[in-house]
């Protein structure tokens, strides 16, 4: 899994996300560390109105549209993940390749880390004539079974 010159390394905290902006010359304002402190302590896809909401019920004063410019110039640079969804964008505190498991249920998205085995990776390649130099899966799935079927 490679990814092209500036990233050399993947942004797994906070620290590396500020590790970042400082190396591609991001200033890193109040408002922008507000934001990556928020999405590292949630650890979960938010909306940017669910970002505004609760940096301001955590006192942080900001508006809106500094979320939204924010929120553009970290995924932009791909500091943060950003995911589009058919009810809008969500975003995430990991930007390095990973795939993703869909909750029905609960309407989350969980982020995992897994390597497909290389056999798999080169009947892939055999098929499409394509050189796979990396993958992002998404899964979907119950956290409650009972559910099944539900809101489909």
């Amino acid at each position: 899994m490679q990814q092209q010159a500036i990233s050399t390394k993947p942004i797994r905290s906070l620290e590396d996300a500020l590790e970042r902006c400082q190396m591609l010359g991001m200033r890193v304002s109040r408002q922008r560390r507000f934001i990556l402190e928020l999405l590292w302590q949630a650890n979960e896809h938010l909306s940017a109105r669910e970002i505004y909401d609760r940096l301001n019920q955590q006192g942080k004063d900001i508006g809106h549209t500094s979320v939204y410019q924010n929120l553009e110039a970290l995924s932009s640079q791909g500091i943060i993940e950003s995911i589009e969804r058919c009810d809008g964008r969500l975003y995430g505190n990991i930007s390095d390749s990973h795939s993703h498991v869909n909750c029905l249920d609960t309407n989350q998205i969980l982020d995992v880390h897994i390597q497909l085995p290389e056999q798999f990776i080169q009947e892939v390649e055999q098929k499409t004539g394509v050189k796979i130099t990396d993958y992002s899966i998404n899964f979907y799935g119950y956290r409650h079974p009972q559910n099944q079927g539900m809101g489909e």
